[in-house]
């Protein structure tokens, strides 16, 4: 308070000096604008009126700007960079390097072992990581390094039917567990942090940035040459690097927000993770089933765009067009399935599920990653222009 006070004295003073001047009115309109502008402002805050006082003080000659203004900037910088700091800190001890062996053929023909890494971070106190499915996929050889330099022999205990998750598991107790936070809060240009073993060799790099974007849909490679389409993922602008897969994405509070799953190579510092909210639906089910259980509508579908909603004369542009898409030797909707029961059939259009609007890069899939088998959503659909609703039972997706 003093501060302030002692600020608005050197403003009263400055402003009697200057009128006394030759200068009266120019001092005098420069004061009316700043005394408006720290008023104005002040209802946001103490710091941004004790900024506008500055400005006053350093057009009047009182002070030196560039002092002020540094001592802003700096001030500022040291609470953001100790935040993350402090969020990295909290997550470190939770964060793995996972070491891989697994066969492949060389181009003489022979098989050869081939070495691999990727991260995971801690769920449980007594060894049990998550991770990518594509970082432990072929492995024949699995090896875990925790934050401490402890080598641990791994096994894989559970995998996603769906997404891109694994689990393993190490004999070890009183392992630090990650905390994990709320995807579903994330807001574009929310600062956060990625860690985990850069290029297999750098553990625990630690990389920051912001949230690019949500419900990204991307076709992802994997080192098999296999490709599968991802939705609903979270895009960051902080660097992801090769063996960074399957670490934590964590907001400034140090909560896991994401798992780090892919990266553009062709764009710069555009990653992917998976959202933490559908990995907890995945680690709930473990935990009480023993593996990950996902449910399943039963029906084949073509996410729908206004381009492709053009082409094929549809009657909506977004949703889902239950459909084969051409391929041969199989049927739009399982027959005995959740949907077929239902009544839904091919050619028809789903639109939304339980309210949540199925789009491009948010389909089916992913809006029933949060639900279990044997819950019921209530489904709007399309057929021949005619808008409906129904309830469908999930199946389990075996």
């Amino acid at each position: 308070m003093s501060t302030k006070t002692d600020a608005l004295s050197e403003v009263f003073e400055g402003l009697g000096e200057s009128r006394g001047g030759g200068s009266s009115q120019k001092a005098y309109k420069k004061f009316i604008v700043s005394f408006a502008l720290i008023f104005i402002i002040g209802a946001a805050g103490g710091a941004i009126t004790s900024g506008g006082i500055f400005y006053y003080l350093y057009e009047s000659g009182k002070i030196k700007g560039k002092e002020v203004v540094n001592n802003v900037v700096e001030k500022v910088t040291v609470e953001e960079g100790s935040a993350v700091v402090d969020a990295v800190k909290k997550i470190s001890p939770s964060v793995v390097s996972i070491t891989t062996t697994s066969l492949a053929q060389s181009l003489w023909g022979n098989v050869v072992e081939q070495q691999g890494g990727g991260t995971g971070f801690v769920v449980t106190n007594d060894g049990l990581i998550m991770t990518n499915k594509h970082v432990i996929a072929g492995a024949t050889d699995l090896k875990v390094v925790t934050n401490d330099g402890q080598y641990y022999e791994a096994k894989v205990v559970a995998q996603d039917p769906l997404f891109d998750i694994a689990l393993v598991k190490i004999e070890a107790k009183g392992l630090v567990v990650a905390e994990l936070g709320d995807s579903d809060a994330l807001d574009i240009g929310q600062k956060v942090v990625t860690i985990g073993n850069a290029l297999g060799e750098y553990q625990n790099s630690a990389t920051a940035g912001i949230i690019s974007a949500r419900a990204r849909a991307i076709t992802a490679s994997d080192k098999t040459g296999g490709a599968s389409r991802l939705e609903g993922l979270i895009q960051t602008d902080a660097p992801i690097n090769p063996g960074n897969s399957g670490g934590p994405l964590v907001n400034i509070r140090g909560q896991v927000v994401g798992i780090n799953t892919a990266i553009d190579q062709s764009g710069n510092s555009i990653g992917f993770a998976i959202p933490i909210n559908g990995a907890k639906v995945a680690l709930d089910s473990y935990l009480k089933n023993g593996k990950i259980i996902r449910p399943y509508i039963g029906v084949r579908y073509v996410n729908i765009t206004r381009d492709f909603a053009s082409i094929n004369k549809l009657d909506s542009t977004y949703g889902a067009l239950i459909t084969t898409a051409g391929e041969r030797g199989v049927l739009a909707v399982v027959p005995g399935g959740p949907a077929d029961k239902a009544g839904l059939k091919e050619n028809d259009i789903i639109l939304e599920i339980n309210g949540e609007k199925v789009t491009d890069s948010k389909g089916v899939i992913s809006i029933l990653s949060a639900y279990a088998p044997g819950q019921s959503v209530e489904v709007k659909y399309m057929r021949k222009g005619e808008e409906k609703t129904v309830n469908v039972v999930l199946g389990e997706l075996k």
